[in-house]
């Protein structure tokens, strides 16, 4: 029985942990030629170790774009091309810059970084791959948005904003390639309450870590957070020839919190 992504070629950026590390897993188990890639160097060549045969590392700021053009080069002359892209590497802001990230006090260039990062990175990934996957008649685009790319977040108002935007852009870039015939689909993925070290800055350690995430899940229609491994079955989905028919669509992985927490199973049955 052959495997989900027997023989393609897939790139996922900021896959050296988190979710990122968790969709290079899947891909690689499903039969893909996996491109880690991150800035987080030693993790980055960690996971590649670990995944053998058919898995490669290399460096690559998505906000520079002359890291792209050499990831461009790499591309058509080591693969011949792409078939699967993951755009995952992204930033809150809270560790990453300055801030403050709220919409009264935001700080501009703490503003700029999380846009670098978030938009302008999965901006230039859907560039590069187009040329990339055409060169192999046709591909996959995944954009990781997030819950905080339909809602508004008072405190990381440029956080959402960013992922508010690769949102729309999903949809621009699908119907781009859809117009052009290109045979490239591209759709977003949008993951909320998903335990990863993104989570860490904002629950803390010991006692207080497991109140304020006892208090964050009860927000969680489910009841628990998610795993990372529950965003990489729904990308590789999206990876997959399943959704051939598939295009600029928003898939939530967040335990049903956009249908509206209301909706939680009162567990007396009331």
């Amino acid at each position: 029985m052959n495997k989900r992504l027997e023989n393609k070629i897939a790139l996922i950026t900021g896959a050296a942990r988190g979710i990122g590390a968790s969709i290079a897993r899947k891909f690689h188990q499903e039969g893909a030629v996996v491109i880690v890639t991150d800035i987080l160097d030693t993790k980055g060549k960690g996971l590649v170790a670990e995944l053998g045969e058919r898995a490669s590392y290399f460096h690559l700021n998505v906000k520079n774009e002359q890291e792209w053009k050499e990831m461009a080069k790499t591309i058509v002359s080591e693969f011949g091309g792409l078939d699967i892209l993951v755009n995952n590497a992204g930033i809150t802001g809270f560790l990453e810059t300055n801030g403050p990230h709220d919409a009264e006090m935001v700080d501009l260039d703490s503003w700029a970084e999380v846009m670098a990062v978030n938009l302008n990175g999965s901006m230039l990934g859907c560039k590069y791959a187009i040329d990339w996957m055409k060169r192999k008649g046709g591909g996959s685009i995944i954009n990781i948005s997030s819950r905080s790319g339909i809602v508004g977040i008072p405190g990381a108002a440029a956080y959402a904003a960013s992922k508010a935007a690769v949102r729309n852009h999903t949809k621009s870039v699908a119907l781009h390639c859809a117009e052009k015939g290109y045979n490239i689909r591209c759709n977003s993925i949008h993951p909320a309450a998903i335990m990863t070290p993104m989570w860490d800055a904002m629950l803390g350690e010991g006692e207080v870590r497991e109140l304020i995430k006892a208090s964050v899940e009860k927000g969680i229609p489910m009841g628990h957070f998610g795993q990372p491994e529950d965003v990489a079955f729904a990308a590789l989905y999206l990876a997959s020839e399943e959704s051939k028919y598939v295009t600029g669509i928003e898939l939530n992985v967040d335990g049903g919190i956009l249908a509206g927490a209301e909706a939680k199973p009162d567990p007396m049955g009331e």
